[in-house]
């Protein structure tokens, strides 16, 4: 448990300039899988054991069926904005051609369910659910195909979206769905991993040229930059290699740097990296408008042996890499990951060095703990503490002098934590199983008072 000293300090009042919401993804919250196209998160689910309490994306959270009372909770803790995600398979269920009529209507009624109470839309393209037919991200082909669908989307939605993100967590797509295998495709082949980062970023590069080829603002991306620590001066060099393919591959493409010198030494063992073409680099290096920042914990790492285990961080995830264990201070959350509040600072200070000038947003920020499950409330003490010290430590980051304009809490529900299922909690509003019923939690609580309270700059 976090220490509850920090509970009694007088908290920070938040910003009125300041934007604050929350956040879901389309196939762990939909529901609605006869709706769309198949996606790689469907066909992961049916391999026995992917996913660890045989979770699928029906009925997920059935948000498509209950989206309003879910706006209306929203409208309930006074937020002023929902990040959202848009399903491929939903809007072009094979990932090409035609889109789906229907499936974009249904966006229609979520974004303007959104707008009429006075909630921005903030809108993800890709979070995950990649259509089945296509290629995968090893091919230069899905890059395109996801330009296409960018665009489709972009030219319906485009008028009503407040800011949009292109890519959710690339490293993670990348790499622990094709070099560890735990995330979907479940492949294992670093090769593969390396190339299909490259082939996300382009896809983000290629998306970005079409939608500000349509006139829409307020376009960026999400990451999740982990700051890397060396417990040890015999970790160091793992360390640096970590970090340059968690971290530093995605910021200096962006930047226009072209990919890391060390990263290309670090992984020739797996490939030449023939698949990089200079004349994409100016496209992925396409100035964005604002960056979004997924921080949920520290890549600590040590060259003593360690049997302490968290969910992804496995070196596997990180090919090329020296030996080196992963070694996670206490407190810890439900998922194994340390729990370091000051943390947050340093992935913003990570962002704001090489993008100087960007907005940057926390995209997501939260913490899976089991429930007290009680008849006068459900009790997530450790959530409260958790959000209270990070929303501390991004105040303190903005009076340093870095921009960061918004803050969206993960998870506005518990949802299917894609290879945990609901074994693993985020939500700040319950989902019970079987019925679904939605319950606000005592961190709901603690959300509608802080923001109930804001002040003028």
């Amino acid at each position: 448990m976090v220490a509850m000293s920090d509970a009694v300090k007088p908290e920070p009042a938040l910003p009125a300039d300041m934007t604050f919401g929350t956040a879901t993804a389309s196939w762990q919250v939909e529901g609605d899988v006869a709706g769309r196209g198949h996606c790689i998160w469907d066909d992961f689910a049916a391999t026995p054991g992917a996913i660890v309490d045989g979770t699928t994306g029906e009925p997920a959270c059935d948000h498509l069926t209950r989206f309003d009372e879910d706006l209306d909770l929203l409208t309930w803790l006074g937020v002023d904005a929902y990040r959202m995600s848009i399903s491929w398979p939903r809007v072009q269920p094979t990932g090409m051609g035609p889109v789906s009529e229907a499936g974009l209507a249904t966006y229609d009624r979520m974004i303007d369910g959104l707008l009429e109470r006075g909630i921005d839309p903030v809108v993800t393209l890709y979070h995950w659910d990649l259509p089945s037919e296509l290629p995968g991200w090893t091919s230069r082909e899905t890059a395109e195909r996801f330009a296409d669908y960018a665009e489709a989307v972009g030219a319906r939605l485009g008028d009503r979206v407040s800011h949009w993100a292109t890519l959710n967590e690339p490293w993670v797509s990348a790499y622990l769905g094709y070099a560890a295998g735990v995330h979907a495709p479940g492949r294992r082949a670093p090769a593969e991993a390396l190339s299909a980062a490259y082939h996300l970023m382009l896809g983000h590069g290629l998306a970005l040229e079409r939608l500000r080829a349509q006139g829409l603002i307020n376009l960026g991306i999400v990451l999740n930059l982990i700051p890397v620590y060396a417990d040890d001066p015999g970790a160091q060099a793992a360390a640096t290699h970590i970090d340059g393919l968690h971290n530093r591959f995605f910021l200096d493409l962006l930047a226009g740097r072209g990919i890391p010198a060390d990263v290309v030494a670090g992984t020739t063992q797996f490939t030449d990296w023939s698949f990089v073409q200079e004349s994409d680099l100016p496209i992925i290096a396409a100035p964005i408008d604002w960056l979004g920042e997924n921080y949920y914990t520290v890549n600590r790492v040590s060259s003593v042996a360690s049997d302490v285990t968290a969910v992804g961080q496995d070196l596997a995830a990180y090919p090329g890499s020296p030996p080196a264990t992963f070694a996670p201070r206490e407190p810890v959350t439900a998922m194994g990951w340390e729990v370091y509040p000051e943390g947050i600072v340093d992935a913003l200070r990570l962002a704001a060095t090489a993008l100087p000038g960007v907005p940057l947003w926390i995209a997501e920020n939260g913490a899976a703990y089991a429930d007290v499950v009680s008849p006068d409330g459900i009790h997530d003490i450790d959530r409260v503490d958790y959000y209270r010290q990070h929303v501390a430590q991004v105040l303190r980051a903005r009076a340093e002098g870095i921009d960061v304009q918004g803050y969206l809490a993960w998870s506005l529900l518990d949802n299917i934590e894609w290879a945990e299922g609901f074994t693993k909690r985020f939500g700040i509003v319950r989902v019970e199983p079987g019925t679904l019923t939605r319950t606000p939690k005592d961190s709901a609580l603690w959300w509608r008072d802080r923001l109930a309270t804001r002040v003028s700059p």
